[in-house]
């Protein structure tokens, strides 16, 4: 087993760890009830599910089919629920919550919103959606479903402050740059907001479920030449195709803007970035060693022919 596989499986453990203490799973009875965690689950699927058959909820709980078969006779047997033969599958049963199966799940689902609602209480707005948007990505990279769509969308206030700390915080964690670069980005984004042409110059952001994944500037170099800026990717959205969509949404508006020339200027060391943009047609037309963030790097001028 890898080192780094280790240092994985103890972050599982210990988020798995800390999840379960938070939202109460290891007490006897889940939510102060009577029932336990995978009982309160199987009331759940039976509360939710339109006419579920047991080989159903097996499947989505990942349950034993006989550890599932006694909760499911436990709930008959004090009338929480009643069993039909499948019009579809006479093999098959229905399962039904009776009423009072469903007055036993009520109180269950009210203190369980309740408890998640007073858990994201300390938190603001933008915190909460970044918390499900991580969730969100935790259930995709674990194979449970399809992510929830990403989209691109205008800016809008605070997400241009956004930019430049994101700017500042992951180049100095991943490329050691000083805080002349988030100057510099600092600099680039006060400009677009204080004096943009919306005719010929834009932003984009990428976000899914209300958290922000990336950003792209097209701005204007001269009345024939647009110019590709900060273009950024979250660590944890790479390999979704965001840099590109984001490239691509700005080379398409520079055409229609009426740009000759899109230009952008990268350094060496942003190997997925310079992959991005020579897939998307750019060339390379200059290089020249610098230092000016910090490590020795070489800067480099990309050129893109739009006509």
């Amino acid at each position: 087993m890898q080192p780094n596989q280790d240092l994985a499986i103890a972050a599982v453990r210990r988020f798995s760890r800390f999840y379960t203490s938070r939202i109460g799973a290891l007490q006897e009875g889940l939510l102060q009830s009577r029932f336990s965690l995978t009982e309160a689950r199987v009331l759940y699927e039976l509360a939710n599910r339109r006419a579920p058959s047991a080989s159903a909820i097996a499947g989505e709980l990942d349950l034993d089919a006989g550890y599932l078969s006694r909760i499911l006779q436990r709930f008959e047997q004090e009338g929480l629920l009643t069993r039909t033969p499948s019009p579809a599958d006479r093999r098959q049963s229905v399962l039904t919550l009776t009423e009072a199966g469903r007055a036993a799940f009520a109180p269950l689902d009210a203190r369980s919103r309740a408890d998640i609602a007073m858990l994201l209480a300390p938190l603001p707005a933008p915190a909460q959606a970044e918390l499900t948007g991580c969730m969100d990505r935790i259930e995709s990279l674990l194979g449970k479903r399809a992510p929830t769509p990403w989209t691109l969308r205008a800016p809008v206030p605070g997400d241009i402050g956004w930019v430049v700390e994101r700017h500042g915080a992951l180049y100095a964690a991943e490329y050691g740059f000083d805080g002349r670069f988030e100057a510099l980005v600092a600099q680039v984004a006060g400009d677009f907001l204080a004096t943009h042409d919306p005719g010929r110059e834009r932003c984009w952001i990428a976000e899914r479920g209300g958290v922000r994944l990336g950003s792209v500037f097209l701005v204007r170099q001269s009345d024939t030449v647009g110019k590709l800026r900060l273009l950024l990717v979250e660590p944890a959205a790479r390999g979704l195709g965001i840099g590109r969509a984001l490239t691509q949404a700005c080379v398409a508006e520079a055409r229609a803007a009426g740009y000759r020339q899109l230009v952008l200027w990268t350094n060496d060391i942003l190997v997925a970035a310079r992959a991005i943009y020579a897939a998307c047609g750019f060339r390379l037309v200059e290089s020249t060693p610098h230092a000016d963030f910090g490590p020795p790097m070489v800067g480099e001028n990309w050129v893109l022919d739009l006509q």
